[in-house]
């Protein structure tokens, strides 16, 4: 009888370690997938702080720097900006053929040492498209457009 009591206390046992363990992978897969999205001036911010590693994939969006797109053989180099800050971009690869200076740009990659190495650009795909958080990071720091808001849809600022 007691034998078979601990048979039964040893499994329950066996299965809360094999449900924390499983529990504690997923989560550990799932960070590493997650890529955060942030403007120039918080990027720069976060890598100087430590919290941003060279190694640690990274969403940058904001506005393509007006003059600053140099196209090459085999590539790209930019700079995207908020108003906060700005970060020069290196792209190997064909630019999306709607990319261009003045307009709103994602890039994906890393920051290491001051330059975005981005590993794919996205970027408008259309008059009435800005992804939300470009959007967003435009509002919060004082450079949103009135005609971005209204290919967004949303309601034209107090007092127009």
């Amino acid at each position: 009888m007691a034998s078979r009591k601990k048979q039964r206390i040893i499994l329950l046992v066996l299965g809360g370690v094999a449900l924390t363990l499983s529990t504690v992978l997923v989560s550990l897969a799932m960070r590493d997938s997650l890529v955060f999205f942030f403007g120039p001036g918080e990027l720069t911010a976060r890598a100087a702080s430590g919290e941003i590693t060279p190694d640690r994939r990274v969403r940058l969006g904001g506005l393509v720097e007006v003059g600053s797109v140099e196209r090459g053989s085999s590539g790209a180099r930019f700079v995207i900006e908020d108003g906060n800050g700005a970060i020069p971009v290196v792209y190997e690869g064909i630019l999306p053929d709607l990319f261009g200076e003045g307009q709103g740009a994602v890039a994906e990659g890393y920051l290491r040492d001051g330059v975005f190495k981005a590993a794919s650009v996205l970027a408008k795909h259309d008059e009435n498209y800005m992804p939300r958080e470009v959007a967003d990071e435009l509002k919060r720091t004082g450079r949103w457009r009135e005609e971005d808001a209204l290919s967004e849809g949303l309601p034209r600022a107090s007092g127009s």
